[in-house]
């Protein structure tokens, strides 16, 4: 008999945390998350998600008294604020394939919500779509790159057969160095010199005044997704939270900023795919011998993923985007990369999507946003 049980810290988190490395002990693409940062996702003392929102952790044990999946309940309170909405969320969902567990962890996640006030059911976000979020729908060939979700095929039952149903989908494209156009490098100089006529640079960001840097991107971001769906702003402390953790792994190389007059009116972001060597770290754990794979495998890393690149209203179609992917690629040849994940995308997003395309970019990973009413 399946039971469902609220949890928090502790041993009980850890278990939570836990959970997917033993689901997915035998699949080859899965990537384990570090567990130091879920852990601090996950406690409402350490990440700055939690000062504005509320979130219940939820296990699954069988009769055995055996985990046999987990779910995170959401209200997330600055998306309702902007949006004027209701929504609750779900997130980290995993379960094993038995519809009964799946259906009890849904039940389990609107049940929560709906008493917070929630009359609408989304997800899977990990915490908003901010984070990691998308319930993996076609593209299970090949591990996810960093920052991007991870499922077995059959999730997708499991949560239909929960009576949630598709809200969008975000694509994932891919590059390669065979195949991409470099249309855009090549026409770099022209581009270049027709935005200096409106006094348009680009340039690398600046590590040495990091925390500078970041407060302007903060305005950039906030303003540039406005309209996508599901947005919410990220506080200036979420933003540094997310900033102080990329710059780990961050290249200059790939985080390229558009200028006028000082003003940052665009950027785009790429980060190497760490997930190539954290596959490799068990259970997501870094010591004994986790960091050590982790400082060694970081220079056979040869893929990169692109995840933001927004210009303001105002600025677009002026050649900034075609300019910060030629720049990218460039960039990408130089390093010797051998290819790159542009992700996500809503797939309403035309002007992007063709943008991708236009070098030559694949869809090959779809990633699917669900809700139910409650």
């Amino acid at each position: 008999m399946t039971r469902v049980v609220p949890i928090s810290g502790g041993k009980c988190l850890g278990k939570f945390i836990d959970f997917p490395h033993d689901l997915y002990r035998q699949d080859p693409h899965y990537v384990p998350e570090l567990y130091i940062a879920q852990r601090d996702l996950l406690s409402p003392d350490k990440h700055p998600f939690h000062r504005h929102s509320r979130v219940q952790l939820f296990l699954a044990y069988d009769g055995q008294n055996r985990v046999t999946g987990r779910i995170a309940a959401i209200l997330n309170r600055n998306h309702n604020a902007f949006h004027g909405t209701t929504d609750g969320f779900f997130g980290f969902f995993d379960c094993i394939n038995e519809p009964d567990t799946a259906t009890r962890l849904v039940e389990a996640a609107a049940g929560w919500v709906k008493a917070q006030g929630a009359t609408t059911l989304i997800g899977p976000v990990n915490f908003s779509t901010n984070e990691t979020c998308g319930l993996l729908i076609s593209g299970y060939d090949s591990p996810p790159v960093v920052m991007m979700p991870y499922n077995a095929p059959y999730y997708r039952d499991l949560l239909e057969g929960a009576g949630l149903a598709k809200k969008i989908d975000l694509v994932a494209y891919q590059i390669t160095r065979q195949t991409y156009s470099d249309k855009a490098r090549r026409m770099l100089d022209v581009l270049e010199t027709r935005l200096r006529r409106s006094y348009i640079t680009i340039r690398k960001v600046d590590l040495k005044n990091f925390r500078g840097e970041v407060e302007k991107l903060r305005e950039v971001y906030n303003t540039a997704w406005d309209k996508n769906l599901g947005f919410v702003a990220m506080t200036p402390e979420e933003f540094d939270y997310l900033a102080k953790d990329l710059k780990l792994i961050l290249d200059p190389d790939y985080c390229l900023i558009a200028e006028q007059h000082g003003k940052v009116v665009g950027f785009a972001l790429g980060i190497p795919d760490i997930n190539q060597v954290l596959i490799k770290v068990k259970r997501g754990r870094l010591l004994p011998t986790g960091l050590i794979k982790l400082l060694l495998g970081r220079k056979k890393i040869d893929r990169i993923r692109i995840l933001a690149l927004g210009v303001l209203e105002g600025y677009r179609k002026l050649g900034i985007e075609a300019c910060l992917y030629g720049h990218i690629t460039r960039n990408w040849e130089a390093a010797n990369m051998q290819s790159a994940e542009c992700s996500w995308m809503l797939e309403d997003n035309h002007l992007m999507n063709r943008a991708v395309e236009a070098i030559n970019g694949v869809p090959y990973k779809k990633y699917r946003i669900l809700e139910k009413a409650l």
